[in-house]
Order: structure tokens, then C-alpha cells, then sequence
């Protein structure tokens, strides 16, 4: 029997990967996501900063400038 494929995607309002269990984004989808805008970052960047603001409103009990480092910074460009 096959077992079934579950995205790594977040789980609201835990914010937690629905794949694997730790906090979203995890490894596998930061990997996901920067394959598929490898051709647009900024829009990776706008789509992560919704994301981002949305996160904030449910978890209300972690650092804000914590939560902008989980959800922003691994997504710029490298120089």
C-alpha cells in the first residue's frame, strides 16, 4: 500500500509544515518554494511578507522580529 503524499504546507493557526510537523516554512518547503519563483524572488518575497503578517496575528506569543527572520530572511537574493 502506497503511502500518502502530503505537501509541506502550513497548518493554520499553528503554523506548523502539514507534511512534517515543525515550524513552516521547513527545509522542504523553503526548497519548493525557491525552485518555483527561482525567476522572480520579489514575488517570492511579497508572497512569504502576506504570509508573514498573517502569522502574526495567530502567534501572538513569538518575538516579532523572530518570526519576520523564519519567514523572510532565508528568501533574499544571494549576492
Amino acid at each position: 500500500m502506497p503511502r500518502r503524499h502530503r505537501d509541506h504546507v502550513p497548518t493554520r493557526p499553528t503554523w506548523r509544515c502539514a507534511a512534517c510537523g515543525i515550524a513552516w516554512p521547513c527545509s522542504a518547503a523553503k526548497l519548493r518554494l525557491l525552485g518555483e519563483y527561482r525567476h522572480d524572488r520579489l514575488a517570492l518575497t511579497v508572497y512569504l511578507a502576506t504570509l508573514h503578517a498573517e502569522a502574526g496575528e495567530h502567534l501572538t506569543d513569538i518575538d516579532p522580529a523572530r518570526l519576520a527572520e523564519r519567514f523572510l530572511s532565508w528568501a533574499r537574493a544571494r549576492t
